[in-house]
């Protein structure tokens, strides 16, 4: 009796948890179909040279053109950039939007990293693909910190915006402070030692009692004094209702890993359901870096995809790593933007594409023999 009680109560914990919010195995996999990418197109943006470092597209539409906001690393930091396209496959850069800050009158805490992504991104699979405005103005959210060097230092959360036209290169403003730390009173431990990317959608239905949803990837316990598990990162959330004052929700990460990275979330909605493409890296099971999804229908619980990685290494460009992502659909066609880094370290911005178009005749500088 005993057996079949706990045996009862069991499955009724495990279909309260799980219930209507997990997605099935037949949609899983229809989903892989509409978004896969076969066709390497290539490199679209390089680095006009061997020292700077390019990253993290986000990109977005106005009018008749594309844009994309990246990021640059240069040996002090990251400095958020701006691009333009007709075509999605060949891009023009414009320009800076959040530059470092030169000033000896002050410490300011984001001086030497602004890592931006935009927000509020019409997320419809096939959409618009048009930046929201809210209270009359764009608005980016960025990873910030004060220390020189490759995400050096402590680094915070914070947003940024403008009422200017998001599609002109220019400065964006940015909060006096960060918006999340690692050390909040709230923190969790998973989060307790450097913030990184994050994504903000805007959700009309409220699915989680709040107007605006934040996605981030983070470390924390894990990786204290632990060489061989410094890049254990995590994703969680955070909510708001005015795009300033954000709250954490769920003690744990919504979608994580044994060991290694899973970061840089971006939101599609395909249909009824919310599509979080992300990156893993240094997993038990595979090697390097790769991009991948989960799923979820109210934007809490995440079904994680356990088939091939949607974009891995596999070309000179990208031999090392292939990862963070961000992935449309437009006529069509869906475009896989990732962050391909060669053996020499090189790092470019490249796409893959549901369509053939061939090869791009983009390619990195070439390096100094020694």
């Amino acid at each position: 009796m005993k057996t079949s009680l706990l045996a009862l109560l069991f499955v009724v914990v495990c279909n309260a948890s799980f219930g209507q919010k997990s997605i099935s195995s037949q949609e899983m996999k229809a989903i892989c179909e509409e978004v896969k990418t076969p066709y390497k197109y290539g490199l679209v943006l390089v680095p006009e040279d061997t020292e700077h470092k390019m990253d993290c597209p986000t990109v977005f539409r106005k009018g008749k053109k594309w844009y994309m906001s990246y990021l640059i690393y240069n040996g002090r930091g990251y400095e958020t950039w701006l691009a333009e396209s007709k075509d999605l496959l060949n891009w023009t850069s414009k320009g800076r939007l959040m530059s470092f800050s030169d000033t000896t009158k002050t410490k300011i805490w984001d001086a030497n990293q602004k890592a931006g992504y935009m927000a509020l991104q019409d997320m419809t699979w096939g959409g618009s693909y048009a930046l929201k405005p809210y209270k009359g103005k764009y608005w980016m959210s960025y990873f910030g910190g004060n220390a020189a060097g490759y995400e050096a230092g402590d680094l915070s959360i914070s947003m940024a915006y403008t009422s200017d036209d998001p599609t002109k290169a220019h400065e964006w403003q940015r909060l006096e402070k960060p918006v999340l730390t690692a050390t909040d009173k709230d923190t969790r431990w998973w989060e307790n030692r450097k913030l990184f990317k994050s994504t903000v959608i805007q959700d009309p239905q409220k699915h989680l009692g709040h107007e605006f949803v934040m996605y981030y990837n983070a470390n924390g316990d894990s990786a204290v004094n632990n060489k061989k598990t410094r890049w254990y990162e995590r994703i969680g959330m955070a909510v708001s209702d005015d795009m300033i004052s954000w709250k954490r929700i769920q003690e744990e990460p919504l979608v994580y890993h044994s060991q290694g990275i899973t970061g840089d979330p971006q939101i599609q909605k395909i249909g009824d359901n919310y599509v979080m493409f992300y990156f893993g890296a240094f997993w038990k099971d595979r090697k390097g870096a790769f991009n991948r999804f989960a799923v979820s229908k109210d934007l809490l619980h995440w079904t994680d995809w356990d088939g091939e990685s949607l974009v891995q290494s596999s070309e000179a460009y990208d031999e090392l790593y292939a990862h963070k992502s961000f992935v449309l659909k437009y006529k069509g066609v869906v475009y896989h933007f990732y962050c391909g880094v060669n053996k020499g370290d090189q790092r470019g911005i490249a796409v893959a594409t549901s369509k053939d178009f061939g090869k791009s005749k983009v390619k990195f500088v070439e390096l100094k023999k020694p």
